[in-house]
């Protein structure tokens, strides 16, 4: 009989072995290991060339695109006068627009009470000349009144937007400045139906708004990534575009889904004779997207998933018989024990504030958001040296809201279901 001895391979392990200098070199790859994942992420949020801040989405009358060349006796008295060229030059161009014909002259002072920002396009100030490419945006209440309009519109729950754009078959959001983000950013949309929330694709936006999480089907947290926003559901616009060829045509293909579960609406294809052809295809898609979600929300097609919706909707017979009837309710005819109304949940507003440098937009959104009961404030417009517009989520209605601005110090004004705030 002949017998072998084989190696043992795996020989006994004990950790009375280790010598506690091992213990310190663990240690010390542990920590440089944290510090360099640490820097990941930072990079991550941080750095890159990828946040476009959208323009205003307020449901206000923007009148875009309005050339002024004039000069002043210095810098500011030319950029003065350009703006209320642009003023005047913008309400004729509205007018216009909405009303097919030339109307009434306006006056300096009167324009001043209907516009509630200018926003600069593209600008070259000297000197004594001003020369630059603005709109104009008014106050849908007070300037509707004049151009014979509503100043109220039905709009949809606040949506989110995740804009996907796909390159080289690599689907991203806000990974790297695109054509397509640039479009939704810069898209105009107050006369909308749909009210969308745009993301700025900085900081934690890269992170939360991904391509990844538009597959994920979890509710729970969509819920915790729709409340950061402010939002009832989500939008995934997705773009794909394909080149022929060198400067030769390109085709893009755009999809419009909803919700969590990506449910289609439509898609549809468009044409470019050259890739420098791109933006104006963007622009054009994301106008015929913003059609495909009206058409979708007057069909009953953008219901909000119940599943993202934690709060219980009051039920009219669960109110007291005055509120479910109308009625008025004193305090002192209520119980104590009863709340007069009805707590309100988490909503979206508009506040519109002054913001003469990048110092004080970054003070008045601390400010807000130490507001009680605000649990989210952001610019999404931003103007320095005009009017800014900032949306806010708080728990509770607009009246509210203004009562706890005003508490807050602020001179607070209310119209059209948007608030303007003031020290």
């Amino acid at each position: 009989m002949i017998s072998a001895a084989f190696p043992r391979f795996a020989p006994s392990f004990s950790f009375d072995a280790i010598r506690p200098r091992d213990w310190r070199w663990a240690a010390l790859f542990g920590l440089l290991f944290a510090i360099l994942l640490a820097g990941i992420v930072d990079g991550q949020i941080t750095r890159g060339n990828r946040g476009i801040t959208p323009i205003n989405s307020s449901g206000d009358f923007l009148a875009s695109g309005i050339m002024v060349d004039v000069t002043g006796d210095n810098a500011d008295d030319a950029r003065t006068k350009g703006w209320r060229e642009a003023q005047r030059k913008g309400w004729a161009q509205l007018y216009r627009k909405l009303n097919g014909s030339d109307g009434p002259a306006l006056g300096d002072s009167v324009l001043d009470g209907i516009v509630t920002a200018i926003v600069v396009e593209e600008e070259q100030i000297g000197p004594r000349r001003y020369v630059a490419k603005l709109g104009v945006q008014f106050d849908r209440v007070r300037a509707g009144q004049i151009l014979g309009v509503s100043g109220r519109t039905l709009r949809s729950p606040p949506l989110l937007v995740i804009p996907v754009y796909s390159i080289d078959g690599i689907p991203q959001v806000f990974e790297q400045r695109s054509a397509w983000q640039r479009a939704w950013a810069e898209y105009n949309t107050g006369q909308s139906a749909i009210d969308y929330v745009r993301a700025a694709g900085t900081g934690a936006d890269t992170l939360l708004l991904n391509s990844g999480q538009t597959g994920r089907r979890g509710r729970v947290w969509w819920r915790v990534i729709l409340d950061q926003y402010g939002a009832a559901d989500v939008l995934t616009p997705i773009a794909r575009v394909e080149y022929s060829y060198p400067g030769g045509p390109i085709k893009g293909y755009f999809t419009a889904r909803f919700g969590p579960d990506s449910k289609l609406i439509s898609s549809f294809t468009m044409t470019g004779p050259t890739p420098a052809a791109l933006p104006d295809m963007m622009e054009k898609a994301v106008a015929r997207m913003d059609r495909i979600y009206i058409d979708a929300l007057a069909a009953g097609i953008l219901r909000t998933d119940t599943y993202l919706v934690l709060e219980k909707p009051v039920e009219k017979e669960d109110l007291p018989e005055e509120v479910a009837t109308g009625e008025d309710v004193l305090p002192s005819e209520t119980d104590a024990s009863v709340p007069a109304t009805a707590a309100a949940g988490v909503q979206s507003f508009t506040v519109q504030y002054s913001s003469p440098d990048v110092d004080s937009v970054t003070a008045t959104e601390r400010a807000v958001a130490g507001v009680a009961g605000v649990q989210s404030a952001s610019t999404t417009s931003l103007a320095l040296g005009g009017t800014s517009v900032m949306r806010v989520s708080f728990r509770g209605d607009i009246a509210a809201l203004r009562a706890a601005l005003a508490a807050r110090g602020f001179k607070v004004q209310e119209g059209g279901g948007q608030l303007r705030i003031s020290r």
